[in-house]
């Protein structure tokens, strides 16, 4: 397992957790209708967006197989006055990874 600062090559990587995690974590919850919407190719898409904002911090996390198994994304929001400090925005691990200490 590695944990490692992202590159713009993992965008791909990071949309198909992110859609994943959607689908898995708010079935039942929010209408499989939606869900299934979800598109990996508009999520690669913002996420390339993010990738390139100067402002905002992705991580990821690789398998043993180079494959982004999870990611953290964030930054300092404007509401945010506290000296030397930023926001965690999102944090997504696919359901097979989760309760192994990833995110801590």
């Amino acid at each position: 397992m590695i944990i490692r600062e992202s590159k713009i090559s993992d965008a791909k990587g990071i949309a198909k957790v992110h859609v994943d995690c959607w689908r898995t974590t708010y079935r039942n919850i929010i209408p499989d209708e939606f869900l299934e919407k979800l598109s990996y190719e508009q999520r690669t898409a913002l996420w390339i967006k993010n990738l390139f904002k100067d402002d905002n911090y992705v991580f990821v996390a690789e398998n043993n197989l180079g494959e982004v198994i999870g990611f953290a994304d964030g930054g300092k929001r404007e509401t945010n006055t506290v000296e030397n400090s930023a926001d965690l925005t999102s944090i997504y691990i696919l359901e097979q990874y989760q309760g192994l200490g990833i995110g801590r």
